[in-house]
């Protein structure tokens, strides 16, 4: 397979770079008055404004001959059709295939996974409406009133984060938590809140293995045994997302309260899937239901839409140029709406927990940089701890900065004051201010000759930092499932224009299994001398301090 470097359209972006870095955003926007048209993508829910880009017309040919030459058209085909992409576990990538709406067979491997999934979501669909309407009752008799989701990574940010964001559509039926570190600190806060006979417990493991996500359960079945006195009461306070009946049966759990996963699911892409129960109850199975629709409609686009006015191939394209060929090293997420709050964290693990790699398809280290770090925060927030850095510091800091029209929560005067905001920090991280212009100012303003001097450079912008503008009508189910597909769908052509495998996370794997050696340690009381001195330091002067508590 052709390596990418040896691409003619991978080396014309090289050379092409050279130029681009000296150009500056001011001076196309200045030789262009339709950059903004050319530039941006107007889809029926979302605004996606590339324009504020290091890129000319050239540039953007440039990069889809590059995607041409990686073939993204037929790596998209292979995967809503089933192919085990995921070469190294040998599996299917078809998350897509959960908000599917077409009702025809979909077979995998001879299995027609379409109806695994109807009788899924089936399943999820009367679950809902059992609890919702009180007839799941817990060991006393008495009704639900608080969820508690037990899982970790993908099990965990993806069903919060929407459950986050689309709490102005929650009915305030259930009080909602979630648990995820395994540092007791949080599961306690969780429980010392809740009435045992009136809270039920999802634990979402696809292994029911995971070390994390089953001592927080553990931790929850003992006190909530403790309370009642009766290890039978598990059945009505404990359902299970997982592929592993056999171990959940083991811990308690009824079958029919077992929802099922698949290994053609990452748990990165699963929050549509059973690991979603959460947000289901939360806000009901019909508006569930319609985040996937959301997400469905960007699947289409993605599939139909040529290259050039494809949204998520744009986002994937700009961020290998951004990255692979101007050099940045990060990308920060800033949404301008309180209730995207989580997607920050949600997209840093969707991202570099697919692409965070260094070896191609083929296991062969790769020479370019691959995915940028993610990191981010609520817009106003950063706007007072780290937009300095954005705007003055020598490193250039990609951004997507992502808003609303219309707030769901409408209090006077408070949404035009968050836009104005929103509008002028991507116009002040293109625009900059230059020296002459910061010296005129302070003219203007009164100041002699010594203090513009003395205060002038400290005021210069350079500006010329790349942001996308993504703009919604206003946050709903639709168009939550909107935006969290199009960045899956970033990242899938992100990885094959990188060769990166984005469907696997060995880098995960080493720690956790060094880590349940050192448990052993632990218990035990005993340092291995094996391990380097720096950790048998560090584990025999833990040991030590144990023994002084």
């Amino acid at each position: 397979m052709e390596a990418r470097k040896s691409l003619p359209s991978w080396q014309a972006l090289e050379q092409h770079a050279d130029t681009m870095k000296n150009t500056h955003m001011k001076d196309l926007f200045a030789q262009d008055p339709e950059r903004f048209e050319k530039l941006s993508i107007k889809l029926p829910k979302i605004l996606f404004d590339y324009s504020k880009n290091i890129v000319e017309p050239q540039t953007m040919d440039m990069l889809f001959s590059l995607a041409n030459d990686c073939h993204i058209d037929q790596w998209r085909a292979k995967m809503f059709a089933g192919e085990h992409i995921n070469t190294t576990e040998d599996r299917a990538v078809l998350h897509v295939a959960l908000r599917d709406q077409l009702d025809q067979p979909k077979l995998l491997d001879g299995v027609d996974i379409n109806q695994q999934i109807s009788a899924t979501q089936q399943q999820m669909d009367a679950f809902c409406q059992r609890v919702r309407s009180g007839q799941w009752k817990g060991y006393s008799g008495k009704t639900i009133t608080d969820i508690v989701s037990i899982g970790v990574g993908g099990s965990n940010l993806g069903p919060q984060m929407v459950t986050e964001a689309l709490n102005p559509y929650s009915d305030g039926h259930f009080n909602m938590h979630y648990v995820s570190n395994v540092d007791g600190t949080q599961i306690a806060n969780v429980l010392k809140q809740l009435n045992p006979e009136t809270v039920l417990f999802i634990v979402s493991s696809k292994t029911f293995t995971t070390t994390e996500t089953m001592t927080n359960a553990h931790t929850a079945m003992q006190w909530l045994t403790d309370a009642a006195q009766d290890t039978s009461i598990i059945a009505k306070h404990f359902v299970a997302v997982s592929a592993n009946k056999t171990n959940a049966i083991k811990f308690g759990i009824e079958e029919q309260n077992i929802f099922n996963m698949w290994d053609w699911v990452g748990g990165r892409f699963s929050l549509w899937s059973a690991i979603g129960l959460p947000i289901a109850l939360d806000i009901g199975f019909d508006k569930f239901k319609e985040l996937l629709d959301g997400a469905n409609e960007i699947d289409q686009h993605f599939l139909d839409a040529p290259l050039t006015e494809n949204v998520p191939v744009i986002m994937a394209l700009l961020s290998v140029w951004n990255t692979t060929f101007l050099g940045a090293q990060s990308q920060a997420i800033l949404p301008y709406d309180q209730s995207l709050h989580m997607l920050s964290a949600y997209l840093q693990q969707a991202e570099m927990e697919s692409n965070g790699k260094s070896v191609n398809w083929q296991g062969e280290k790769v020479d370019y940089p691959t995915v940028p770090s993610i990191w981010g925060e609520l817009g106003i927030n950063g706007q007072h701890a780290f937009y300095q850095y954005l705007h003055q510091s020598n490193n250039i800091v990609p951004a997507d900065f992502i808003g609303s029209v219309e707030s769901v929560t409408p209090v006077e005067g408070h949404h035009e004051t968050l836009m104005a905001n929103f509008f002028a920090q991507t116009q002040a991280l293109m625009q900059g201010v230059t020296e002459q212009e910061v010296r005129a100012d302070l003219k203007m303003r009164g100041r002699d000759d010594s203090y513009i001097d003395k205060v002038a450079p400290h005021k210069v912008h350079v500006g010329n930092r790349p942001t996308n503008t993504i703009l919604m009508k206003r946050i709903s189910p639709r168009s939550i499932g909107n935006l969290i597909a199009m960045y899956e769908h970033k990242i899938f052509v992100q990885g094959i224009i990188l060769q990166i495998c984005s469907f696997d996370q060995w880098g995960v794997e080493l720690g956790k299994t060094l880590a349940n050696k050192i448990q052993q340690e632990l218990a035990s009381g005993e340092v291995n001398p094996k391990h380097d001195s720096s950790t048998q330091g560090l584990l025999s002067h833990y040991h030590a301090m144990i023994e002084q508590i």
